[in-house]
């Protein structure tokens, strides 16, 4: 029997989520670096993660990468273009060695019509995942770059199995995380290293001061 998670949306799935994962799911096995599904693929499968950490992004239209967030185990995704037909609106991209369930569309939507209190599970994800991407979008537009650095910081050592640990991501990849440029994050960063808030290495970023941190990233006049 499948091990589920506690956390993120399978905590809080029906248990007939959970006995369609465990009946019709296939589990696939991604390396680092390997992409589960491009933005513009074909939405075939829903997918939940058991194992690992994925990263979430998107192009923008002037070509430029833009990483939304990494999931972790619990997370429940894919399901948009199942109810569409349309494509797939992310990339999905292991941030580390990880493993996921898929059920096919046909499947799911086959289940779906025995089942109807799925709809129930399927709408409440998909308003969820539309209301966080609204979020993630609106801080991109509207909040200066320092500080959606320092709430990316935040939500990414939230993350983590213990906030304090080392967030093993470089300055580039945080500058794709915030739509910015390397230059920029690395010169932040600099700032916040020389008032002991964070201390950076090659490849990963500590917090050391999260209430200086959350500071930052409440204000919108730094």
């Amino acid at each position: 029997m499948t091990a589920f998670p506690n956390s993120g949306f399978l905590s809080e799935a029906s248990d007939r989520l959970r006995d369609m994962l465990t009946a019709l799911a296939t589990s696939v096995s991604l390396d680092r670096g390997e992409v589960l599904f491009e933005q513009g693929d074909e939405g075939d499968a829903l997918y939940a993660l058991l194992e690992g950490a994925l990263e979430v992004s998107f192009l923008a239209m002037s070509g430029r990468k833009l990483a939304l967030s990494l999931m972790r185990p619990g997370e429940v995704f894919g399901e948009i273009a199942l109810f569409d037909s349309g494509p797939r609106t992310a990339t999905i991209t292991a941030a580390e060695p990880s493993r996921v369930l898929r059920v096919r569309r046909k499947d799911l939507m086959e289940q779906i019509r025995k089942h109807p209190e799925l709809a129930e599970d399927m709408i409440r994800l998909a308003g969820l995942r539309m209301r966080w991407m609204g979020a993630q979008l609106n801080e991109q537009v509207f909040l200066p770059m320092p500080v959606r650095l320092a709430r990316k910081l935040l939500l990414l050592a939230n993350q983590q199995d213990a906030p304090s640990e080392r967030i093993a991501l470089s300055q580039s990849e945080l500058a794709e995380f915030v739509g910015a440029t390397r230059e920029a994050v690395s010169k932040t960063i600099s700032t916040w290293k020389r008032s002991n808030v964070v201390e950076a290495s090659r490849g990963g970023l500590q917090i050391h001061d999260f209430d200086a941190l959350r500071q930052l990233a409440e204000s919108d006049l730094i």
